[in-house]
């Protein structure tokens, strides 16, 4: 291969040009970006991004890679035959490899599009605007309790703001953690000030000019200066239409993350058998796969030997906890709450036909290695 393009120029794109460049790959590599912004980390601008003017998210070895940056246009098109990546009227891009590692986009919520004071948080344009109005000190609903919305109340209710949290299913955290730990989390919220309202949705948004009022569906009206949409992302796969690639939730990957000869898929667009659950697929949204997915990917396009891919990892900041996984948890899973301590520390790991495949900590981050070496072992 003499030229290799990555389509996402994020975390799982970056890695996969800096493992290309680590197995000696001397060829041509463009990266491909929808940001003007070289890729940074994601994970502080839902916490002390927000907090502080002067936090750097940006990440380092972006200009030893001696690759071509062409950010600020994103992908638009792929002519798999032709091995043309298209962005727009630009020029296209040719290859003879290609990682597609898009990411994803944040859902919006219909009705609300176009008024002023309704926002997602997905990338860094998103955090600055979003830290440019904290100073006028608003009352902030949030739509959606999982984990940019649960990091960012918290983190909110630092600076003294008035937050209500709205969450439609049961309980906060409920997809990653189950249905039990997701009530611990709720009382961690309540304990902190957060009106936290449970089984709701919020419909819409109104206002004179900008966000005043924010509609639930059980007809509740919430004054709000802010609104913040976290109801989770889509895989950003619009462009690759009629393209051949499988897609179903994102590019289907073999174990292997080809998604067709020459072509790698990482990160958040890329859905994979998971070896912990028998080789069902599943897409991961978490920032430590995304590093681990960008490697695996360039070893798979180079033909390099590379393990099965990264046993699935997360961790989450609230209210000086630190929440931790390793493996598979969440629904789906059977959960076995090992320790849950007065103050908010908690161990659990979760099952599935029979065997453990994750497991979830606050507190007991010694005991979270154990599990760790005992899936990585199954998942090599």
């Amino acid at each position: 291969m003499r030229r290799i393009a990555i389509a996402g120029a994020g975390l799982a794109g970056l890695t996969a040009a800096q493992e290309l460049r680590r197995l000696g790959y001397e060829g041509e590599i463009s990266l491909v970006g929808a940001e003007r912004h070289l890729p940074y980390r994601r994970p502080p601008l839902s916490k002390e991004f927000l907090l502080d003017h002067d936090a750097d998210v940006g990440l380092p070895g972006t200009g030893e890679l001696g690759v071509t940056w062409l950010l600020g246009h994103a992908a638009t098109g792929l002519d798999l035959a032709g091995r043309r990546l298209h962005r727009g009227a630009l020029e296209p891009v040719t290859f003879d490899g290609l990682v597609i590692a898009t990411g994803a986009r944040a859902r919006t919520l219909p009705g609300t599009g176009g008024l002023p004071g309704v926002v997602t948080l997905r990338g860094l344009d998103d955090a600055r605007a979003l830290r440019a109005v904290l100073g006028a000190r608003p009352r902030v609903v949030i739509a959606g309790a999982g984990f940019i919305g649960s990091e960012l109340a918290a983190t909110l209710r630092g600076l003294d703001l008035r937050v209500t949290l709205v969450e439609p299913g049961r309980a906060p955290l409920r997809r990653p953690l189950g249905e039990r730990l997701g009530a611990v989390i709720a009382d961690l919220h309540r304990a902190h000030g957060v009106d936290l309202r449970l089984g709701r949705r919020v419909v819409s948004a109104a206002g004179a000019g900008r966000v005043e009022r924010v509609h639930l569906d059980d007809g509740t009206v919430l004054p709000a200066d802010l609104l913040v949409v976290a109801l989770g992302a889509e895989p950003e796969t619009g462009w690759l239409r009629g393209t051949g690639l499988r897609l179903d939730d994102g590019v289907v990957v073999d174990r292997h993350g080809l998604a067709a000869p020459g072509v790698a898929a990482a990160g958040d667009v890329a859905r994979r058998p998971s070896v912990l659950l028998g080789g069902q697929l599943v897409r991961v949204e978490h920032y430590s796969d995304a590093a681990g997915q960008g490697t695996h990917a360039a070893r798979s396009l180079l033909g390099a030997a590379a393990p099965a891919g990264p046993v699935p990892s997360f961790w989450c900041d609230l209210y000086g906890h630190r929440l931790r996984s390793v493996g598979v948890t969440g629904t789906g899973c059977r959960p076995r709450l090992i320790h849950l301590e007065p103050d908010g520390r908690f161990l659990a790991e979760y099952h599935r036909d029979g065997r453990v495949v994750g497991a979830v900590t606050a507190g007991f981050v010694r005991h979270l290695a154990t599990y760790r070496h005992l899936l990585a072992d199954e998942h090599a």
